[in-house]
């Protein structure tokens, strides 16, 4: 049976696009970002869609295509338009279907929703974290609400190891743990193939 994985990160710009392009390859799924905000020349569809290797996946259009690169309530608001849930459909598909959010889990979407509000019960929950000074706090926060929440929650650390707030955050939240994207040279499809060997099997035990 065919599975949902939607991977959001605990800020911006934590490697969540690389992550999905790595969970899209491992698993041969399709790929969806429902919102995405600015640089729609080279959009993070597209970017997955370069770094993937596999003919299987199928690369879907967003929900909501929006010009500036803010927030989506902000965005949507300069584009003249209004985020809705009931207009994020998810693709049909047979498929496992990977989802990225935008930004972080509590990133407005409208003024009433969030990127947490497009979560859908049955999907495995994967967040993406990245050290820097305060992402204890942030990596916490976020694992902490999705688990009161009730999902199913695993987590990718991104760039260079740093193993005091790796361990307090499994310690402290009892994860699992997929594994590391270290801090490359560069990410193209063999890197990202690599990494895909390296994180099939746990992903397939979600």
């Amino acid at each position: 049976m065919s599975k949902n994985y939607f991977i959001t990160g605990i800020s911006t710009e934590v490697g969540k696009t690389v992550a999905s392009a790595i969970v899209t390859e491992a698993l041969q799924a399709d790929y969806f970002k429902p919102v995405q905000a600015g640089e729609l020349d080279n959009c993070d569809t597209k970017k997955v869609s370069e770094l993937v290797s596999n003919s299987t996946s199928t690369f879907h259009p967003n929900s909501f295509a929006l010009n500036t690169p803010m927030s989506p309530h902000a965005a949507a608001e300069i584009d003249g338009i209004e985020i809705t849930l009931d207009k994020v459909s998810r693709p049909e598909t047979t498929n496992n279907l990977v989802i990225e959010g935008a930004g972080g889990l509590l990133v407005p979407i409208n003024n009433n929703d969030t990127i947490l509000d497009l979560i859908e019960s049955s999907d495995k929950i994967i967040v993406v974290s990245r050290h820097y000074l305060g992402s204890i706090n942030h990596s916490l926060l976020t694992i902490k609400l999705l688990q009161e929440k009730g999902f199913d929650v695993s987590v990718i650390f991104s760039g260079d190891e740093h193993p005091t707030t790796e361990s307090i955050i499994q310690k402290m939240t009892g994860v699992s743990i997929i594994g590391r994207i270290n801090e490359e040279e560069y990410f193209d499809k063999t890197v990202v193939k690599k990494y895909a060997d390296l994180f099939r099997d746990k992903l397939i035990e979600l």
